[in-house]
C-alpha cells in the first residue's frame, strides 16, 4: 500500500490531481475539498492516499488529511457506498461536517451529494451514528 505521496503538483483539476515523485507521476482521484487544498501547479504537495482495487484495474485516490482518509474508509464500509459515492460526499463536506451530519441525523445534508439518495443516507447514518458517536 502507498501510505501517501509527496512531490510537485503537475496537474489538478476539481477531480484529479498528479502529482510528480521523482519523474513519476501519480494520478490521484480527489474530492473537491482536497483540490481546494492543494496549491498551485509547481508546488510540493503530500496526499494521503487510498488504493481501490476493481475488476478492470487499480485507481489511486488521493486525500488532504488522515481525517478525510479515515471518512472515506468509513463510508466505503457502508452497504452499497462505492469510491465514488465517498469522494461525492467529501466534496461537499468536509470530514467534521460530514461527522456532525451523521451524529445529528441530517440525511438531508447527506443527501445533497452527486448520486447519494435519501435510502442511502438514512443507511450512512444508520451503519456509522453510533462509530462517530464514540469517537467524539
Amino acid at each position: 500500500m502507498i501510505y501517501s505521496i509527496t512531490g510537485e503538483l503537475v496537474y489538478s483539476d476539481p477531480n484529479m490531481a498528479a502529482v510528480n515523485v521523482d519523474g513519476i507521476a501519480f494520478q490521484c482521484d480527489i474530492s473537491l475539498n482536497t483540490f481546494q487544498h492543494l496549491g498551485s501547479t509547481g508546488s510540493t504537495v503530500t496526499l494521503y492516499t487510498y488504493m481501490n482495487f476493481k475488476q478492470d484495474g487499480v485507481d489511486l485516490l488521493g486525500f488532504y488529511d488522515r481525517f478525510e482518509v479515515d471518512a472515506f474508509k468509513m463510508l466505503t464500509g457502508v452497504s452499497g457506498v462505492g469510491p465514488k459515492a465517498a469522494i461525492s460526499i467529501l466534496s461537499l463536506l468536509t470530514p467534521e461536517k460530514f461527522a456532525l451530519a451523521v451524529c445529528t441525523e441530517d440525511q438531508k445534508t447527506i443527501s445533497k451529494a452527486s448520486g447519494i439518495g435519501p435510502k442511502t443516507a438514512a443507511r450512512i447514518i444508520l451503519e456509522l451514528k453510533d462509530k462517530l458517536m464514540k469517537e467524539t
